[in-house]
């Protein structure tokens, strides 16, 4: 396809116009009576309660000075985040809205209510409810099935509380560690995004919510990792490893919702290109759902990219891009757009037909017949379930660095719990949790969750220990007094565990997150001096990192400075500090792998193990961009033998093939293996990167336990962009290799894919199925190939 805007190729999947969607004869009759103002009223968002706290982008500058009992005159499009604001009571805060949108059915002429859309990220942002691993632990679980019960849980607590839409998930590929919004992604690799934000959106969508996409497209190349930076990717890059998960989501997901992305690509503000919002979405994929803004975007065309003269071109620019819904208010949308239309510069029908997206959704969520007289009169925001679910996908996702053999940890009975993270709650939570998005402009207001701090899980969890808690220094700043304190209650411990990393907020509120973005890879303040000081005494030392990005923490792995052990924990959610303590004891087995290469130091970014030959290490450069521990790793209290990878030798582009590999558990104790499955394209018209992971599947085994795993993976998992701006399988070899991470060829094995090269369609697969087929070690007799 060729971006006639700009005249780039996309290199996108081109399957032709694709329709839509239809319209109801209930929407159209609609439409037909609306005056523009209440076509204009049903295309904007109001945000109730924005106030002094900064919750997103110049909140405060953006501020709209709209009365609230004006903007529904007319009906309304969408409420903002009458829960996700400010602290409010659940069952209070659902009566009024309950009764606002009885006001709206009784007392506006065409009676349509308004959606109500949240923030769902790390489950619901509001006040008492479940919060949940960020999403970089769901890269690091590694496990679909997971991710989607969650977000059914998270969908049901919003349906429950009559909102209808989550700006969630994000499936922005992380490029830069450096960018604060690592913190809200999944991972580096667009499969891994793809599959889990799609498990993510049918999980959230089962319960009647509709999900968001975010941020549609390339939001995460930001120069030099800065946010809202300009973004210079080419558009083999967008095609080959931004759109893919958003296709994913779109087509197998079938996600009703798009968020634009903030970004400029190469000088074209995405707000205002029909070519991705249009385009690539519409007429390439069908999606039939809405288009909405991320916050101030449309606004921004003014005021930040400097492409609209004022809000009104700014309107058109963005509603004929194909942004459907202005959020989190009207400031464009409302009046300035309507006296462009007046004056006749807009053509009214781009306008009709964002008022039948945004009808034909709310037809969809029951809301054109819904009354509204039955507000919830109570309600269990963190259930059992929610715990449960929260739990299990923490321990999943905490990812064993390193270890020479104190982990687990065997009855000590001196501990030293040392760092700014042990004892803290806020340390488990992403930056867009409530209590690190919202309380932390509320300090009094209490917490409204149980959530036990590492320190306090460790009691809990090692009965038969002294614990000594000491805080050493703070994440940020300069102090050191607490140093002297550190070292002594160390010198007193069989083992010391120290938490250090990041504190999550927004817009310099924090060390990680919207708007916390960092020129340095090193840990934060003075933490690595602590680690170092307390590696100085000679006791053992258990590096634990609570964190919303990867750091550079090479020297804590090897050399004079090493621990004993390291464990990276991607802020794991309310239920974080209970699966770290039991991961520690052993009393969890670990089994999380890295969603993203660790960084040797931020001069090495931006770095992906999805790089061709030229973006690695070679001996016409002095400057080594070879990560700390690579993509995949993560060791377990086990041990596995991956063997006798088989796949037949030829394989047709556009069809499939299976991979065989044999998995077993030749350790002392049960453990997961997450079997990896990687490819290289040899020889190609255009440059293909030095290794790809084509699929994955978490295999429980016990003590001499082994596996038969079937990889059913389509040729398009193997499809680029190529010269000619399409997306296409190429005859040629391909190597495959299972092993423990992206850099370990533990065993291997070559496919020929023969036959004329093949153009992708809607109709290719793009998911490698897994089989995982179990017997005893002591079962029949081992293959030939053993």
């Amino acid at each position: 396809m060729t971006l006639t805007d700009t005249s780039v190729s996309t290199g996108s999947v081109s399957t032709g116009t694709v329709s839509t969607g239809s319209v109801s004869t209930r929407v159209a009759d609609l439409v037909s009576r609306m005056t523009l103002d209440e076509k204009l009223a049903q295309l904007v968002g109001f945000w109730v309660d924005q106030g002094d706290e900064v919750v997103a982008p110049m909140a405060g500058e953006m501020a709209s000075s709209t009365v609230y009992a004006d903007a529904t005159v007319h009906g309304l499009g969408q409420l903002t985040r009458v829960y996700g604001t400010r602290p409010v009571d659940p069952i209070e805060r659902a009566a009024w809205l309950w009764n606002e949108q009885r006001r709206l059915v009784r007392e506006t002429r065409l009676g349509i209510p308004a959606l109500v859309h949240e923030e769902c990220l790390t489950g619901l942002a509001a006040w008492q409810a479940a919060a949940f691993p960020t999403p970089l632990a769901w890269g690091a679980a590694f496990d679909p099935g997971l991710v989607e019960r969650m977000a059914a849980l998270i969908g049901e607590s919003m349906r429950a509380l009559g909102v209808h839409q989550g700006l969630a998930p994000v499936l922005d590929v992380i490029r830069d560690p450096r960018w604060g919004r690592v913190d809200e992604c999944i991972a580096e690799d667009p499969y891994v995004v793809g599959v889990l934000g799609t498990a993510y959106v049918r999980g959230l969508q089962s319960t009647g919510v509709h999900a968001t996409l975010k941020h549609f497209v390339g939001y995460s190349a930001s120069q030099a990792g800065r946010n809202h930076a300009p973004v210079h990717a080419g558009p083999r890059e967008i095609a080959d490893v931004f759109l893919p998960p958003f296709e994913m989501a779109v087509r197998d997901g079938g996600a009703r919702s798009v968020m634009n992305s903030y970004a400029e690509i190469d000088g074209m503000p995405v707000a205002a290109t029909p070519a991705y919002l249009t385009g690539i979405l519409r007429d390439e994929w069908g999606f039939g759902g809405t288009v909405v803004s991320d916050y101030f975007s449309v606004a921004f065309l003014e005021t930040m990219h400097a492409v609209a003269r004022d809000r009104g071109e700014a309107a058109q620019l963005a509603l004929e891009a194909g942004i459907d819904v202005e959020l989190p208010t009207g400031d464009a949308f409302g009046a300035p757009l309507a006296a462009r239309v007046r004056a006749g510069l807009v053509d009214l029908e781009i306008v009709d037909r964002a008022v039948q997206r945004v009808l034909t959704q709310k037809e969809e969520l029951g809301l054109l017949d819904a009354t509204f007289d039955d507000p919830p009169q109570s309600i269990d925001l963190d259930s059992a379930a929610h715990r449960a679910v929260a739990r299990r996908l923490a321990e999943e996702s905490v990812v064993l660095l390193s270890n020479d053999g104190v982990l687990p940890l065997t009855s000590p009975s001196r501990v030293a719990v040392i760092g700014p993270n042990a004892d803290s709650a806020e340390a488990l939570l992403g930056c867009y949790s409530f209590v690190n998005h919202v309380l932390a402009h509320h300090p009094e207001t209490p917490m409204g969750l149980d959530i036990p701090t590492l320190a306090a899980s460790l009691v809990d969890e090692l009965p038969d220990a002294a614990v000594t808690v000491v805080r050493g220094c703070e994440v940020e700043g300069e102090d050191r007094s607490g140093f002297a304190e550190a070292e002594s209650a160390a010198r007193a411990a069989d083992v010391v565990i120290v938490a250090v990393g990041d504190r999550a907020g927004l817009f310099g509120r924090g060390t990680v997150g919207e708007g916390n973005d960092v020129l340095s890879l090193e840990l934060p303040g003075v933490q690595r001096e602590l680690v170092e000081r307390l590696v100085a005494t000679g006791v053992p030392v258990v590096l634990v990192v609570l964190s919303g990005r990867p750091y550079a923490i090479d020297w804590a792995l090897s050399g004079e400075s090493a621990v004993a052990a390291a464990a990276q924990a991607f802020f794991p959610g309310e239920e974080g500090g209970r699966a770290i303590a039991a991961v520690l004891s052993g009393t969890v087995s670990p089994s999380g792998r890295l969603p993203v290469s660790l960084p040797r130091s931020a001069g090495a970014q931006p770095f992906t193990y999805l790089h061709p030959i030229l973006g690695g290490p070679n001996d016409i450069t002095s400057a080594d961009s070879t990560p700390a521990l690579p993509f995949g790793h993560g060791l377990t209290y086990t041990s596995f033998a991956r063997e006798g990878l088989r796949v037949a030798r030829e394989v047709t582009a556009g069809g499939a093939f299976t991979a065989t590999v044999r998995v077993r558990n030749t350790g002392q104790r049960a453990g997961t293996d997450l079997v990896q499955l990687y490819a290289r394209d040899v020889h190609g018209s255009v440059t293909r990167p030095v290794a790809q992971l084509l699929g994955f599947v978490r295999v429980d085994l016990g003590a001499g336990d082994e596996a038969t795993v079937d990889f059913d993976v389509p040729t398009a998992r193997l499809a680029f962009t190529g010269r000619g701006g399409e997306r296409m399988v190429e005859p040629g070899t391909v190597e495959l290799w299972v092993g423990p991470s992206c850099a370990e060829r533990e065993t291997e094995a070559v496919v020929e894919i023969v036959g004329d090269l093949h153009r992708v369609t809607a109709a290719d697969e793009r998911l490698v199925r897994p089989t995982v087929g179990r017997r005893r070690q002591a079962d029949a007799a081992a293959p030939s190939d053993r």
